[in-house]
């Protein structure tokens, strides 16, 4: 097969020291919140009196990031009304639109033109976190750039979600996408929330469909580690969520 690398040393990481821009996809449909989401796209659900993706863009803002595009999808014109330019937050949002549900590789590569040529962060859109945690990866990043950042949360079987595999130098050696329950090996889970390089993008492209018909993010980051690109982890302290069900944010409600 063709390499569609860019003709860069693996063992070259460019030294992006200030992480300035954010990309937070929000277009999924949220089919597992039920009713609540049948007139109202998941990322503006309330928590705490606060939609989930402005708890998402002030942790953000807190981390040194002053500008982010918001990948939206369905009803992705309230959350665009919502938010606006972002000025009210302290931000400049720009938003690209994903009009089919393809995956999240698809939704990253939506935002290629305005993320390429930095390193930036990448949150899922419903994924809640201790705000002190974004300080903590874009810290992370800084002390040690690579390719790839990931930030993981401790969970005794991470069937639900990606299964992380590190060593004790916390370099992922292994990601496994949705593993059977049971069979994983280690205690952490991907955690929705990343640091890359523009490298992601190439490796965005070539992601093929998986079992669910999707072009999934994790297949990318698996790849780049097969490739020997320096792929990192770093933990979540305090509480993590990915906000699935109402269970979930009645949760998140007494806990943040």
């Amino acid at each position: 097969m063709e390499n569609l690398l860019p003709p860069v040393p693996i063992s070259r990481v460019v030294p992006y020291h200030a992480v300035m821009m954010a990309v937070v996809l929000a277009a999924g449909r949220g089919t597992r919140m039920g009713a609540l989401t049948t007139h109202t796209p998941k990322p503006l659900l309330t928590l705490k009196e606060r939609p989930i993706i402005e708890h998402i863009l002030i942790g953000l803002r807190s981390a040194g990031v002053d500008r982010a595009v918001v990948v939206t999808g369905y009803r992705g014109e309230q959350v665009e009304a919502y938010l606006g330019d972002g000025s009210r937050l302290g931000l400049r949002l720009t938003y690209h639109r994903q009009e089919r549900p393809e995956g999240t590789a698809k939704a990253l590569l939506r935002a290629a033109d305005a993320a390429a040529q930095d390193a930036f962060v990448l949150s899922w859109g419903d994924i809640v976190v201790t705000p002190s945690n974004y300080g903590a990866l874009v810290a992370a990043f800084a002390q040690q750039p690579c390719d790839a950042l990931l930030m993981v949360n401790e969970m005794d079987d991470p069937w639900r979600g990606a299964a992380v595999y590190v060593d004790a130098q916390w370099r992922v050696t292994q990601l496994i996408e949705k593993p059977l329950r049971g069979t994983s090996q280690t205690c952490w889970n991907n955690a929705g929330l990343f640091v890359f390089t523009p490298v992601i993008f190439t490796y965005a492209a070539r992601v093929q469909p998986s079992a669910r018909c999707e072009y999934e993010l994790p297949q990318a980051i698996a790849a780049m580690i097969h490739d020997g690109r320096a792929v990192r982890a770093c933990a979540v302290r305090g509480f993590w969520s990915d906000l699935g069900t109402p269970e979930d944010l009645a949760v998140a409600e007494g806990a943040l």
